[in-house]
């Protein structure tokens, strides 16, 4: 006689979201498995504690894409040792841009030089560079964050720069100033490089072959260290070395210099006031750079030969490394 078959189990009922017990354990807090899933799953309970469960085939992630550059930056400002009052500002960002096929690493560096009356030149190189900051920041990271970038970055940082250049100038108009500055903007993204620059501040940039000014002094030793009239090696002690012929904020609209530089195998970028570059060589520059590890203290022994060397003007160094 053949028996019957046995029935089949009560199916277990759902579970009511509005009681916690079946999400919540008070031992551990976490969500304890069904009876069917427990079963369905007993190879994986015979794995030791911590062992995790291979992937299948088709569910394998996509390829990671690679990571962007680690770029780091220091900045520094003194006020040396002849001057009452620091004219220079400075100003650092790094983020990232996210894109479909991985993130994009973006810097921008500001240094400026202010001049004119009292207070005039640091309330100038202020107002230069949170006007490019807020320029970049509004059209170019926040449009990225929301997934609607559409912006020419070579015309973005010229613009930036000149709209520095219309704030300081009506600003100065408003209180009778005759403020002014110059101002040197770098904005990185990826391994490319796009500088607006007015003035003498200067951005340089360093690879194992030494060490490149990328910017051009618009000053009178400036001018005739490009016509060959001069050569580099004298203008430190030329009378004419801090006669600017352009700067920001001392007429109406300003000729923005813009230089595009793929970085290449550069190792730093290196943004420098006058009072560093005319002060130190940039053999010494390059040295101290490429010898000391830390950013914050080489940026600091920069600063400190600048010192060492009279200090008869604001010293301000950007140091940023690209790898």
């Amino acid at each position: 006689m053949s028996e019957n078959p046995s029935p089949e189990p009560p199916s277990a009922p759902a579970p009511d979201p509005s009681d916690t017990a079946w999400w919540s354990d008070e031992s551990d807090g976490t969500r304890p498995l069904d009876t069917h899933a427990v079963m369905a799953q007993g190879d994986v309970l015979d794995r030791r504690r911590g062992e995790t469960e291979p992937l299948a085939d088709d569910a394998l992630p996509r390829e990671t894409p690679p990571p962007p550059p680690a770029i780091a930056a220091a900045a520094m400002r003194h006020i040396g040792q002849v001057r009452e009052t620091n004219q220079d500002a400075i100003y650092t960002l790094i983020s990232s841009i996210p894109r479909e096929t991985g993130d994009a690493t973006l810097g921008l560096f500001v240094i400026a030089d202010g001049m004119g009356g009292h207070e005039g030149g640091e309330i100038a190189s202020r107002m230069a560079v949170a006007a490019v900051a807020r320029r970049v920041i509004a059209d170019l990271l926040v449009p990225a964050i929301e997934g609607s970038i559409n912006v020419s970055l070579q015309a973005l940082i010229v613009d930036a720069v000149q709209e520095a250049n219309r704030t300081i100038w009506e600003h100065a108009r408003m209180t009778g100033s005759d403020m002014g500055t110059t101002c040197t903007a770098a904005l990185l993204l990826g391994r490319s490089l796009y500088i607006g620059h007015v003035g003498d501040t200067r951005a340089y940039l360093i690879d194992a072959s030494g060490i490149h000014q990328l910017t051009t002094d618009h000053s009178a030793v400036g001018r005739l260290i490009e016509m060959g009239q001069l050569d580099p090696a004298e203008a430190r002690e030329h009378p004419l070395r801090s006669q600017l012929y352009r700067t920001i904020g001392q007429h109406p609209e300003a000729a923005v210099d813009l230089v595009f530089q793929p970085i290449g195998d550069a190792t730093h970028l290196l943004l420098a006031s006058d009072g560093l570059w005319g002060c130190v060589e940039e053999a010494t520059m390059l040295r101290i750079v490429q010898s000391i590890d830390s950013l914050q203290r080489a940026a600091r022994a920069l600063v400190d030969a600048a010192n060492r060397a009279g200090g008869p003007d604001n010293i301000s160094v950007v140091l940023v490394r690209l790898v």
